[in-house]
């Protein structure tokens, strides 16, 4: 049922968008023997809005990957710097609710481990909607910030680095082996900035997957119990994606491609200093406004990386 609910979503735009050319051509024929300049007015309108529909139609064919229409899990984690790229760290959690919010997703942080001075060291965020993981699954990577940092009583120039995880919200029909024995699970108080915030009782859920050593918290339920099948979502989500990367990598290596993984693979730049720009160095589409980017305006870098992977101009 769930799949024929997905299909229906999928066909249902392009059985409405084909009523209205339809009618759209019925009054193109009325309008032939009627001077109505009204009526011209109304074509004309309609046109225009039906050729913008087909686009965005057209525009979602590139989301063709078996899990693209899903939701996901977005990670980001601080690297090297400390509170400097902690701090980006959290400017890029914001980016993202940011353009979430502007999108209409529900979103829901499961785990956030802040930093020491500022910022986080690591967030884990759930984004909910139709094609969440279809747009993020383009922010996978480094990104690099420079700028003039605040922290820094000198006000000199830093390079900061962190990196973004985006795995998709699969669901429970996709089997993913899991051995109760391969798991070590710690039970922790939730972390919080005091007051009522802090918990008294140990709910926080961490969960270690021995065998890969990938790990999964959750801290934002209010129940342990809860906490526990979010922790285990995220992890079975984190497996699930290794186990794709890797098949990726094989795939890449039978064609004879170079395979390249983790921090190597820088794929934006954020330059707040001498000069304000953003550049994605996979696609080349870069922009002098930096702040609307970091406020969420990230749809021109995902479409031009979705339109290079299915090899449009």
């Amino acid at each position: 049922m769930r799949e024929l609910t997905k299909l229906r979503e999928s066909v249902s735009p392009w059985k409405s968008l084909a009523r209205r050319v339809h009618d759209a051509l019925e009054l193109v024929q009325l309008s032939e023997t009627d001077e109505d300049e009204s009526m011209s007015t109304e074509l004309a309108a309609e046109a225009k809005a039906l050729a913008h529909e087909l686009a965005a139609l057209e525009f979602e064919l590139q989301f063709s990957g078996p899990h693209d229409t899903k939701g996901a899990l977005l990670a980001i984690h601080a690297g090297a710097g400390g509170t400097e790229s902690q701090d980006w760290a959290d400017m890029l959690l914001r980016m993202y609710l940011r353009w979430a919010e502007q999108r209409g997703y529900e979103t829901e942080i499961l785990d956030s481990m802040p930093g020491e001075e500022a910022g986080i060291k690591s967030a884990t965020v759930s984004i909910s909607g139709r094609l969440a993981y279809g747009y993020l699954k383009s922010e996978r990577g480094v990104h690099r910030l420079v700028r003039l940092s605040p922290f820094d009583g000198a006000h000199r120039r830093h390079t900061s680095f962190a990196l973004v995880e985006v795995m998709p919200d699969i669901e429970d029909d996709i089997e993913i082996d899991i051995k109760p024995e391969d798991l070590r699970i710690d039970v922790f108080r939730s972390a919080g900035a005091g007051g009522q915030n802090v918990q008294k009782n140990s709910t926080a859920i961490r969960i270690t997957h021995l065998p890969t050593g990938i790990v999964a918290s959750c801290q934002n339920e209010r129940s342990q119990t809860q906490n526990r099948l979010m922790a285990m979502k995220v992890l079975r989500a984190r497996l699930y994606a290794v186990e794709e990367e890797q098949r990726a990598i094989e795939r890449a290596k039978l064609r004879g491609e170079h395979v390249s993984a983790g921090w190597g693979n820088q794929i934006r730049s954020y330059v707040l200093h001498p000069y304000h720009m953003v550049k994605d160095l996979r696609t080349g589409i870069e922009t002098g406004n930096a702040t609307a980017v970091l406020n969420g305006d990230l749809d021109e870098f995902m479409k031009a990386y979705l339109a290079d992977e299915v090899g449009q101009p």
